[in-house]
């Protein structure tokens, strides 16, 4: 995740990638970055490059968080530095207590999708401590990279379910929909570019004019059609249900 805000930076035109510092836990890990990101800089000295930052934003494996706060604390100055945690199921309140800060610092977390590598994704950020200018500088900052909107911490669990586990939903729909377009006659190629500038023009179309799905479905749905037929076959076979159910256990 944190290659793709890298990259999203960069490809918004917001940051200059030499803006940017990112660090790798090995050599290979530096090398990847490098063949990534030209132009980034990349160490593997942590508290270096936290020293170095403005926006520290801790895009580790959830297990990783208290070993990395444990080597950058020395060279964090909590009056001047935004800290973003990426990392999934860490609450605020514990990493305030990893921080161990002599006064509480400006914190947040950020729920990003993998889209925000290619400035369409949606990201859900909460604050601790945080100023309205400090928030607006996060939103700002992850809004280059899509939608983005910021909640209560209560709400990123569901947040989750949504958008970035739902990026998974939405393709096994999308290659359920491939499957079905091979078996209908189309190439496999043919059938993924049809799918999935299906599905880009259909998200477009409710986000370009704000209408609800139903009134969207109504207007390609006729009276004794294939479209409500193939519409109820589908929900004999339970797909909304199944959606549902789908994000609910993500929860």
């Amino acid at each position: 995740m944190g290659g793709a805000i890298a990259r999203g930076l960069i490809a918004s035109g917001s940051w200059q990638a030499a803006d940017l510092i990112c660090t790798a836990k090995s050599d290979s890990g530096l090398a990847r970055i490098h063949a990534s990101l030209p132009g980034v800089q990349a160490t593997r000295d942590n508290p270096l490059a936290a020293s170095e930052a403005d926006i520290i934003i801790l895009a580790v494996k959830p297990w990783f968080i208290g070993e990395v706060i444990e080597e950058i604390r020395p060279a964090l100055d909590f009056g001047r530095q935004l800290i973003v945690s990426v990392a999934a199921g860490i609450s605020l309140q514990e990493m305030e207590l990893l921080l161990a800060a002599p006064e509480p610092p400006a914190l947040f977390r950020a729920i990003p999708n993998t889209a925000v590598e290619v400035l369409d994704g949606v990201t859900f950020i909460c604050r601790q401590n945080a100023t309205d200018e400090q928030t607006a500088l996060v939103h700002g900052l992850f809004a280059a990279l899509g939608y983005t909107m910021v909640t209560d911490e209560q709400h990123l669990a569901a947040g989750t379910a949504l958008a970035s586990c739902g990026m998974a939903f939405a393709m096994r729909y999308m290659r359920a929909a491939m499957e079905g377009g091979v078996e209908l006659g189309f190439r496999p190629g043919e059938a993924a570019r049809i799918v999935e500038h299906t599905v880009h023009g259909a998200a477009s179309l409710l986000l370009q004019s704000g209408m609800h799905p139903e009134v969207a479905i109504d207007q390609v749905t006729t009276a004794g059609g294939i479209t409500i037929k193939g519409l109820n076959a589908m929900e004999r076979s339970g797909f909304t249900a199944a959606v549902i159910d789908g994000l609910k256990a993500c929860r």
